[in-house]
């Protein structure tokens, strides 16, 4: 068991009017912050920790992670002093927090028993963990709150293949327990607490041996992109006639020569982010449904520079200035068939499986799509690799199909074969417009949830491939350059 607290208000040097300053009730700062936080000092003690040195007691120590509002990465806060040669350790060093009442906070305490001067947790025993939010703490009765360190519980079933499975008996663990692997402390009793209970002679209903404990560690997005792989963007931009003449101020691709058009807002909302992950800022921009010139042919998969053998864009204002000066040279079309853009990125994603890139396809329309049963069979295909699709419907048509392939409620299938794993996200612009006509608003929104499922679909397909992230290279050091004089 351990306690937290909110320790009460002290006097510290420095205060105007000589006025103490309370941690308990941090200052703010009208001129250096926007949200008022207050300031909670976080003392953590623990009782009967597991021992797990032979000839002394465990030496712990205690480390905070913290977890950002809608992220499920934990992050390390910070670490308490090690306590030699104690079961029972009230540490000194502090954690000093921002409280926010409007937030939930989520706060991992996992304790180790450390055996050497490495800051490498991995070298260290695992003595356990518990979960609160700063919330429960700031909220309990003096601001303390006990705990016990998380344990495991296991039901054992015999079981039926009518699914009515008979209960069999139950027996408890921790993470601890089972860190030690096989040995004389993982052979369990399982007990019936029914049987328990009517039958004095009743010992136990077998018991459970554990073989092997293998430990995984949870690798992040950010471990893969530090490990040099690389997101690969590719847009495409339907160019069917029913978005109307581009000359006039009533078409999704009027060029408004003050503003962006809903076109020009999603490509510049999702590519600059996405950019950033891109080294050589080069992006493939593709169209579909227009007639091309010389000769009027329609194409389901053009390059808007121009050059199909490099339809390479430099960075997103290039490919802005492709889209502009296609508008300008092709006749709108139709009809809306996605599958050829698909394919097409799908060809690149194909060659390259390592898990050193990664492709992610932008498609932005305005209509109903054509051809779905195709569509459809390329991104069952396509979700055997790595990319992921986003699509952004602009305008005020229904999207009911586009529903379909996001697939977040059932899977998508094509001829009997599901998608091995979601790929596709699809937001309608119109529900991220600003009311107040603020562009730069409505586009952070779209960028935000349109981007949000990337990170997952990601580590989905690594997950499945079993790749795992290449090492970090070191920190850059700049070069020493010794100055010489003569005197």
């Amino acid at each position: 068991m351990f306690g937290l607290e909110k320790p009460a208000g002290r006097r510290e040097p420095g205060g105007s009017g000589g006025f103490p300053k309370m941690a308990s009730v941090g200052d703010f700062n009208v001129l250096s912050s926007s949200i008022p936080a207050t300031k909670v000092e976080l003392s953590v003690s623990c009782r009967n920790l597991l021992d797990r040195d032979t000839f002394s007691k465990s030496d712990p120590i205690c480390v905070l992670y913290t977890q950002a509002i809608g992220n499920k990465e934990w992050r390390e806060f910070g670490r308490t002093e090690v306590i030699d040669n104690t079961l029972n350790p009230d540490f000194v060093r502090k954690f000093i927090m921002d409280y926010f009442f409007e937030e939930r906070e989520n706060l991992r305490f996992d304790f180790y028993d450390v055996d050497s001067k490495s800051p490498n947790l991995s070298k260290h025993d695992f003595l356990g963990q518990m979960f609160c939010t700063l919330g429960e703490i700031v909220g309990s009765q003096g601001s303390r709150l006990e705990k016990s360190i998380v344990t495991i519980k296991v039901e054992v079933y015999d079981w039926d293949r009518d699914g009515s499975h008979d209960f069999i008996g139950e027996f408890t663990t921790s993470y601890r327990e089972l860190s030690r692997g096989q040995s004389q402390f993982n052979v369990y009793e399982v007990i019936n607490p029914k049987k328990k209970g009517k039958k004095k002679k009743y010992v136990n209903s077998g018991t459970v041996t554990l073989l092997s404990f293998l430990i995984e560690t949870e690798v992040s997005f950010l471990d893969y992109i530090k490990g040099g792989t690389q997101i690969n963007f590719t847009v495409a931009i339907d160019f069917t006639a029913s978005n109307g003449n581009p000359s006039q101020p009533t078409s999704l691709h009027y060029m408004n020569p003050y503003q962006l058009n809903a076109y020009g807002m999603a490509l510049k909302a999702v590519g600059e982010i996405i950019q950033d992950y891109d080294s050589d800022k080069m992006f493939p921009a593709l169209g579909f449904g227009a007639r091309l010139p010389p000769d009027g042919r329609v194409s389901h998969e053009f390059a808007l520079n121009g050059n199909p053998q490099n339809p390479y864009c430099h960075g997103i204002d290039g490919v802005m200035e492709a889209y502009y000066r296609s508008l300008k040279s092709v006749q709108l079309y139709g009809p809306t068939n996605f599958a050829p853009v698909i394919n097409h990125v799908a060809r690149y994603a194909a060659s390259v499986k390592d898990g050193s890139q990664y492709f992610v396809l932008l498609i932005i329309t305005d209509g109903v799509i054509s051809d779905m049963a195709q569509t459809k069979e390329s991104i069952v295909n396509a979700s055997k690799l790595p990319m992921s699709i986003i699509i952004v419907g602009v305008g005020p048509a229904e999207f009911d199909a586009m529903e379909e392939l996001d697939g977040d409620v059932v899977r998508i299938s094509s001829r009997g074969k599901f998608a091995e794993r979601d790929i596709v996200q699809f937001v309608p612009f119109r529900d991220y417009i600003d009311r107040s006509g603020n562009h730069v608003l409505s586009m952070a929104r779209l960028a935000k949830d349109v981007l949000a499922e990337i990170p997952e679909q990601f580590l989905s397909y690594m997950r499945v491939r079993g790749i795992k992230p290449s090492p970090a290279p070191p920190p850059y050091t700049p070069p020493i350059h010794v100055l010489q004089t003569q005197i």
